[in-house]
């Protein structure tokens, strides 16, 4: 089983041509509501497109906003611990996707913001704790340091990025970030390899977008060349990875092969709109992997050039 502890938004999205700059106004085209929140997104993944037994920490509004989340994760077999906020709303999300599947996003955190240590359940039972930092890091680092002490493995997607005490790395078992925040948080504007050595995580999983990923293990390298798609909305497509990827190695699939499926999870998250609603099931990850031809030995040789990890 993976515990999943972390946000829950309603995401607004407009669809637009491009997206807008400081001071523009864009006239968009299509609205709609998705469920959304990268911790809600990654327990979702876990459970539908990972096919693992998923359980969620969550704060949602007295309001209509927390119904549609609700049932988006209920309704793909993950288990609810939800803290009922009667004076903060349910956590939202403005989204503007433009015709390039490009997207920007602005979150109102609202009650994601309330959870604090005492609220984190036993973890019995729990192989991995799934973490991001759209709730407070003080409650991420108490709740890494509890899993630790219950000896459940600590997965920490490191976004939105922000500064990580020593305290909180020393706790975790699996970093997933993506090119930015791999460089935001080793201070370093160099290759991957050399940022990848100055953070001190026993492993750490990079996203390259369109190039692929990257991991460090144990100082092993290993690298998954990306799927090409046709692209229409990337907003969750990295929380269908660390989702993937999280419930793979939950089922002691090694580090290549759980690259590979959540790599499959995220493309396919790229070819349908929203966040929750994109993330494929199970049985098409598998379907789509067992269509795809293992990657080129010089796609695999390009993402390590471009990585700069040594030969």
């Amino acid at each position: 089983m993976i515990f999943v502890a972390g946000s829950a938004n309603l995401d607004f999205v407009v669809q637009a041509a491009h997206i807008p700059a400081p001071g523009e106004t864009v006239l968009g085209r299509d609205f709609k509501t998705f469920p959304g929140g990268k911790g809600a997104n990654q327990a979702l993944a876990c459970a539908r497109a990972g096919g693992v037994a998923t359980e969620m920490l969550l704060a949602l509004g007295d309001d209509a906003f927390a119904a549609p989340i609700e049932a988006s994760l209920t309704s793909a077999g993950v288990r609810l611990h939800v803290i009922r906020a009667s004076d903060h709303p349910t956590g939202t999300a403005f989204i503007c996707v433009s015709d390039a599947a490009e997207n920007a996003i602005t979150v109102a955190p609202g009650a994601n913001s309330l959870l604090r240590e005492g609220h984190l359940p036993s973890l019995k039972g729990a192989s991995h704790l799934l973490l991001q930092l759209e709730i407070p890091l003080e409650t991420v680092t108490a709740y890494a340091r509890s899993a630790r002490q219950q000896g459940v493995k600590v997965v920490l997607n490191a976004a939105p990025v922000q500064a990580l005490p020593q305290e909180l790395l020393a706790l975790i078992d699996v970093l997933v970030v993506n090119e930015g925040e791999l460089a935001s948080l080793s201070g370093a504007r160099a290759d991957i390899a050399p940022c990848l050595a100055r953070i001190g995580v026993a492993c750490v999983v990079v996203t390259l977008g369109e190039r692929g990923c990257v991991a460090r293990l144990d100082g092993d390298w290993y690298t998954q060349p990306a799927y090409l798609v046709d692209a229409i909305d990337t907003t969750a497509a990295g929380d269908a990875f660390c989702g993937v990827l999280a419930a793979s190695l939950s089922k002691n699939l090694g580090i290549q092969d759980a690259l590979k499926h959540a790599s499959a999870a995220s493309a396919l998250a790229c070819t349908r709109l929203g966040a929750q609603q994109s993330i494929p099931a199970l049985a098409d990850v598998s379907a789509f992997l067992s269509a795809m031809p293992a990657a080129r030995a010089d796609r695999h040789a390009e993402l390590r050039q471009y990585c700069g990890i040594p030969h």
